[in-house]
């Protein structure tokens, strides 16, 4: 059974940073790839990084660029998202999901109907 569960979200200031986890469980993420969802109150959907965990691509959103850095652990099957100078506007429900390798992740950018396998989300909010 394909699970993925996301954990590490939380209250933090602005300026501060939390890591994201992704664990995946009924496959072998290497053989995946791997994305980040956020989803605001009364906004779309964005992709924010999404990682080819085979070693082909890798994308960041404009908008986290320089402050956020994916990686993936196969040897515990988990993928993080490590996110540093947080800002209010970073505040979000966070999601990661699965697409077949070379099928979700591109160097340009990454589209939600990609993917066929969805977490629960972990709520991240970035406020004083």
């Amino acid at each position: 059974q394909v699970q993925l569960v996301e954990s590490g979200g939380g209250l933090v200031q602005p300026g501060g940073s939390l890591r994201l986890s992704c664990a995946a469980s009924g496959f072998t993420a290497r053989y995946y790839d791997i994305g980040w969802f956020r989803q605001a109150p009364g906004k779309e959907r964005e992709g924010v990084s999404c990682i080819s965990m085979s070693g082909g691509s890798l994308y960041y959103s404009n908008s986290v660029k320089g402050r956020f850095t994916i990686s993936g652990d196969s040897e515990k099957n988990t993928v993080y998202l490590e996110m540093n100078s947080l800002k209010p506007e970073d505040t979000a429900v966070y999601y990661c999901a699965r697409a077949d390798s070379g099928h979700g992740c591109y160097a340009r950018g990454t589209h939600g109907r990609d993917y066929d396998y969805w977490g629960q989300g972990t709520q991240v909010t970035v406020s004083s």
